[in-house]
C-alpha cells in the first residue's frame, strides 16, 4: 500500500531523531507498525529501562524545513516504503530508511557496479579505471562510486554518458572534496547522487564506512582498484561481501603499497579482474542468483511474533543484567542473550529500551556497545 504524506514525514522525522539509527528504527516499524505510532511511543519506552533521559524527537516542522531545502536545491526524498525505493539496498539489514536524491533516480533501478580504490591512484590505474568504467558502462551497467579523489573520479568521468551514481558522506549540499565541484554538478544533470545524511551536514570521518554500505549496496558487486591495507576501500569490500555482493580486484604489483589492498582480497577469494569481460562473466553466472530483502515492504515488515516482549513492562533488574554483561567491546545479540540466559524476546526488548534511553547504541553488524 502507497504510504500517506503524514507517515512519510513520520518516518524522515523517526530516522532523524536522536539515538535512532537504521535498525532501531525498523524494529520501532516492526513492533509498532508505523513511524507515527513509534513516534508516540518512545518517551515510554526510554523510561521503561530506569533511565530518566528521552531522546530529542525531531518535530515536524523541522522535518518540513529540510523537506523544503532540500525541494529548494532541485532535490527530493526516496524514502523506505516507497515504491521507488532501490530494490537491492532493501536487501541489507542496515538500509538506511531515506535517500535523499539529485538527479535521476531511474538509475537506483538498473544493474550495478561499484567501483572503488585509492585516492592517490597511480596514472596507469585511473586510466584503467576509466576503460573498465567506459567499457561497463557501455554493457549496461551504471557504475556507482564515492566521489573522491583517484580511483572514483576516474570511474566517474568515465561513465558520465552512460550512466554513474555518487554516493556522498555528507548533506546533498556538501560538495567534498571541493576540487569535484564541477564533477559534481555533471552527475547531478546527467547521473544520480544520493546521501542519507540530513542536508546540510558537513562530512566527517564517522560519515565514510555508512557511505560505504550504500556504495556497495546499491551494487551487484564491488571492483576494488589499488587499496591500502588502511584503505577505506577495503570495507566497503568487506561490506559487499557481508552483503552477499561479489568482491572483484584487480591484481598489482607487490611493492607497491597501493597494490597489498586488492591482493589482499584475491588471497581471501575476491575475483580477480583483468577486463570487463571477467566481470561480466561473473554477472552472468549470477543472473539466478536473487538477493532476498532483508527488509520486505511496509505491510510485511514484521519480525517474528517472539522477537520482542509485548507483554508487561520487565523488571528492573533485567535491564541491570543486559548492561553487566554489556562493555565497550561489541557483543553480538545471541551472546548477549546466553550471557544474560534470557529469552531473545526479552533481550530485544532491553535492548531497544536501553538504546532509547541512551544507555547502549549499535555498531556494524548490529552489535552491541555500552555507552560508558
Amino acid at each position: 500500500m502507497t504510504m500517506d504524506e503524514a507517515e512519510r514525514i513520520a518516518r524522515l522525522r523517526l530516522i532523524r531523531s536522536e539515538s535512532i539509527g537504521p535498525i532501531t528504527f525498523y524494529k520501532l516499524l516492526a513492533r509498532f507498525g508505523s513511524a507515527t505510532e513509534s513516534l508516540a511511543q518512545i518517551p515510554t519506552l526510554a523510561t521503561r529501562a530506569g533511565k530518566a533521559k528521552i531522546p530529542k524527537l525531531t518535530t515536524y516542522a523541522q522535518a518540513s524545513n529540510e523537506i523544503e531545502a532540500l525541494t529548494k536545491y532541485g532535490g527530493r526524498f526516496v524514502i523506505y516504503g516507497d515504491d521507488d525505493y532501490p530494490e537491492w539496498l532493501l536487501t541489507i539489514s542496515d538500509a538506511p530508511p531515506v535517500l535523499s536524491i539529485l538527479g535521476s533516480s531511474d538509475l537506483l533501478s538498473k544493474s550495478s557496479l561499484a567501483i572503488v580504490g585509492a585516492r592517490n591512484a597511480s596514472a596507469n590505474a585511473k586510466r584503467y579505471t576509466g576503460q573498465i568504467a567506459s567499457q561497463l558502462g557501455q554493457k549496461g551497467q551504471v557504475i556507482i562510486s564515492g566521489l573522491a579523489r583517484g580511483i572514483d573520479t576516474s570511474a566517474h568521468v568515465s561513465s558520465l554518458e552512460t550512466g554513474t551514481i555518487a554516493v556522498v558522506a555528507g548533506g546533498l549540499d556538501q560538495i567534498y572534496p571541493t576540487e569535484n565541484a564541477q564533477l559534481y554538478a555533471q552527475i547531478g544533470e546527467q547521473g544520480c547522487i544520493v546521501s542519507e545524511m540530513p542536508f546540510g551536514t558537513k562530512p566527517t570521518a564517522h560519515h565514510f564506512p555508512r557511505r560505504n554500505r550504500i556504495v556497495s549496496g546499491l551494487s551487484k558487486g564491488t571492483i576494488v582498484i589499488e587499496a591500502s591495507m588502511k584503505s577505506g576501500s577495503l570495507i566497503t569490500a568487506r561490506l559487499a561481501g557481508e552483503q552477499g555482493r561479489e568482491v572483484f580486484a584487480v591484481p598489482g604489483f607487490p611493492g607497491d603499497p597501493r597494490a597489498a589492498g586488492p591482493n589482499y582480497l584475491i588471497q581471501n577469494g575476491a575475483k580477480l579482474i583483468q577486463n570487463a569481460d571477467d566481470v561480466l562473466e561473473e554477472l552472468m553466472a549470477m543472473a539466478d542468483k536473487k538477493i532476498q530483502p532483508t527488509q520486505g515492504q511496509f505491510e510485511g515488515i514484521h519480525e517474528p511474533a517472539n522477537d520482542f516482549d509485548h507483554g508487561d513492562v520487565l523488571s528492573e533488574d533485567l535491564y541491570e543484567r543486559v548492561l553487566q554483561n554489556l562493555s565497550n567491546t561489541a557483543m553480538d545479540i545471541d551472546s548477549l542473550a546466553r550471557a544474560c540466559d534470557m529469552p531473545i524476546r526479552h533481550v530485544q526488548t532491553c535492548l531497544l529500551d536501553l538504546e532509547l534511553g541512551g544507555a547502549i547504541e549499535r555498531s556494524a553488524g548490529n552489535k552491541i556497545v555500552k555507552i560508558i
